[in-house]
């Protein structure tokens, strides 16, 4: 049961990232004008709200799982760094702490 969950991808790039921000905000702002313009038209306020709130909504749904649109560009990390030749690799901080020492 645990390895279908295993399955789903969870995870976006940076450039899906910066994309879904920016569908987020177009959505948000285009259903805000909408629906400001339309609640002014016909007066009433409730509209406006129930406009946004359609459009927060819509904008979740297309936002916030990492749909594959979201995952093009992954990053390629750069591999660790092995010991060298059985000697760990010390900080900056403990060579000094060793050489004050001396």
């Amino acid at each position: 049961m645990l390895s279908i969950f295993k399955s789903i991808p969870s995870h976006m790039d940076y450039k899906g990232q910066k994309l879904a921000e920016q569908i987020f905000q177009g959505i948000i702002l285009i259903s805000a004008v909408i629906g400001f313009v339309y609640g002014l038209i016909i007066e009433q306020f409730g509209w406006t709200v129930y406009i946004v709130l359609a459009g927060f909504v819509i904008s979740c749904v297309l936002t916030l799982p990492p749909w594959p649109m979201f995952r093009k560009n992954p990053l390629s990390w750069q591999p660790t760094i092995p010991e060298i030749s059985g000697e760990s690799i010390q900080k900056p901080q403990e060579s000094l702490k060793k050489k004050k020492h001396k």
